[in-house]
């Protein structure tokens, strides 16, 4: 590749390792301080909780992990934000958001390298569960195409709820304000497949709007996933939520960059 005064000479590179720097500089901040041990402890215990004793995962006697998945729609509402909340928010109070904005990097590289350190941490949670998955492997011969697949539906869940927390963070300088938006937008998107919600819209709406409403659900994507039905249009439906949201979340920030 040619090379200009010592840099690639492709703005693709430079792009790269933008959001490389950042996604470095985040993710190390993670276990900077004890709260993302705190968090992972929390949400590994939650996780026991929910598939032992509330989903009855022996009482069940099935060599599968549905009791573990069931739950992770509302586990993800609150844990996600918890994650999210910080991404812009903690910037915009300590002040060093408009330093950040002041250097001379893609927005586009900030929000990605934020948003992919998030994720890796996310990630980092999910696969310390593989306890369940040993478990049940060692207690029957489940499906483990399913529950791989049900691993990736969880992961492009918790992504999207991701992405809106970010956009979310965005927007405020509070924290606890940024906690809120997101877990109300989140919710707002994981109950709009459940029927008290679609026979307000059903009275008075046409049918292809009461669909749209329902497809918007994150319960019904992840659930097809969950079953192991590993349909390309629910892996198009998470990303392009991803994809919109980020996308939101980049607006937010060149407007502040502007304001700024």
């Amino acid at each position: 590749m040619s090379r200009v005064d010592g840099q690639d000479a492709t703005p693709y590179s430079a792009t790269l390792r933008a959001t490389g720097t950042i996604f470095a500089r985040e993710f190390t901040a993670y276990f900077a301080t004890p709260l993302a041990y705190v968090f992972l402890i929390i949400f590994l215990t939650l996780q026991g909780l929910f598939t032992f004793y509330l989903g009855q995962f022996y009482e069940r006697e099935q060599a599968d992990l549905s009791a573990f998945f069931a739950y992770h729609p509302w586990l993800y509402l609150f844990l996600i934000p918890a994650v999210a909340m910080r991404l812009w928010a903690e910037d915009r109070k300590a002040g060093t958001l408009e330093l950040l904005l002041t250097l001379p990097l893609p927005a586009g590289s900030v929000v990605l390298g934020k948003y992919l350190a998030a994720l890796a941490f996310t990630g980092l949670a999910l696969v310390l569960t593989f306890p369940v998955w040993i478990t049940v492997n060692w207690l029957g011969d489940p499906d483990n195409g399913v529950i791989l697949t049900a691993y990736m539906g969880s992961f492009l869940m918790a992504a999207a709820y991701l992405a809106i927390g970010s956009a979310m963070s965005a927007v405020t300088r509070n924290q606890v304000v940024a906690f809120i938006l997101s877990v109300a937008v989140c919710f707002l998107f994981v109950v709009s497949g459940l029927s008290m919600v679609l026979d307000v819209f059903s009275g008075w709406a046409p049918d292809a709007l009461v669909l749209a409403v329902a497809n918007l659900s994150f319960l019904s994507h992840f659930d097809n996933l969950q079953r192991g039905v590993l349909g390309l249009n629910d892996i198009v439906y998470f990303l392009a939520v991803i994809a919109l949201w980020l996308w939101i979340t980049r607006v937010i920030v060149d407007a502040k960059r502007e304001v700024g």
